[in-house]
């Protein structure tokens, strides 16, 4: 398995330190684009943080149809890769989960919770291009 991560994402930015990352089965150069305009994004125009969604204009790898990423706790690792403390700051790693339009529509109608409950009532493959909707 493949991760990849942004560095510096939130340089400059002490009220909303947040670096995130991405879980691939396969070596994409891709997903290191990807990451650099999410990171551009949250530090030129809206900042980011948990739960939010965001439109890669898209699919994330080819034939998939996942278009859009919800950035969540990052479940697998636990705190201990979530929180890093230095000085008197906190970063917070998110975990950028790859999700189709249809889980992006369903978050925002029913919330973040109810989408979370359906990916693990669905079982998320959240490695897998070619996944189905878990709504």
């Amino acid at each position: 398995m493949w991760i990849y991560s942004t560095l510096g994402m939130s340089l400059n930015r002490p009220n909303n330190a947040i670096e995130i990352h991405i879980f691939s089965n396969e070596q994409n150069r891709g997903l290191v684009e990807l990451l650099a305009v999410i990171a551009s994004y949250h530090r030129n125009d809206l900042p980011l943080g948990i739960h939010h969604t965001v439109n890669f204009g898209m699919p994330w790898q080819k034939a998939s149809h996942c278009s859009f990423g919800y950035i969540s706790l990052p479940y697998l690792d636990g705190e201990a890769l979530e929180i890093f403390n230095f000085q008197k700051s906190q970063l917070h790693n998110l975990w950028l989960i790859p999700i189709t339009k249809k889980e992006r529509d369903y978050k925002i109608a029913n919330g973040w919770d109810a989408l979370e409950e359906a990916f693990e009532k669905g079982q998320l493959s959240y490695t897998s291009p070619q996944r189905r909707s878990c709504v």
